[in-house]
């Protein structure tokens, strides 16, 4: 990471050109309406830039847009801390080189106000998403508990084996559901 720029970076995009890239495997917009090769690098922000980044490049576009954050360790071309023309004080990261869509550690769609949707603080997304894990894992040992105890009920030793893999087959894909649809 070069210096002067932080561990996650900040970039809006349309979100077709996203998709465009999340299918091709590398973003290369630089900026609303230039690529990288017509740019020379990427246009980037640190957090407490992006709003203001949004606001006066982006505020006309009806198009839905994303706000990608980047990693820049997952990054394998420069990153730089450059003014935005000469004479400014400040500066913004610009990534000389395609964005690997592996480096994009999240994309929030922007909602009518310009601001990805709330999300509550990471602990209390981790906790709830390993919660939700956990009861699925729960339902599937308990489907095949179920199976089992009905496969004892019938006798024979090869019927707690079928209770057991007629358990499984019901079980992984209402679980595998009940993921999808979280």
């Amino acid at each position: 990471m070069a210096s002067g720029v932080p561990a996650r970076i900040f970039h809006l995009a349309l979100a077709s050109e996203w998709e465009a890239a999340r299918r091709s495997g590398s973003y290369t917009t630089s900026t609303l309406g230039r690529t990288l090769a017509e740019e020379g690098f990427i246009h980037a922000s640190r957090a407490d830039q992006w709003q203001g980044v949004r606001d006066r490049f982006y505020s006309d576009v009806e198009e839905p847009l994303v706000l990608l954050v980047i990693e820049t360790a997952r990054l394998d071309v420069p990153v730089v801390a450059e003014p935005p023309f000469p004479d400014s004080t400040e500066t913004f990261p610009h990534i000389y080189g395609p964005v690997p869509a592996s480096a994009v550690v999240q994309a929030l769609t922007l909602g009518a106000d310009g601001q990805p949707p709330a999300q509550g603080s990471f602990s209390r997304v981790f906790l709830g998403e390993m919660l939700r894990n956990a009861m699925l894992g729960l339902l599937l040992i308990g489907l095949v508990a179920v199976g089992v105890l009905l496969g004892q009920a019938v006798g024979p030793d090869w019927a707690v084996w079928a209770g057991f893999l007629i358990a499984l087959a019901v079980g992984i894909p209402a679980v595998a559901w009940a993921y999808k649809r979280r």
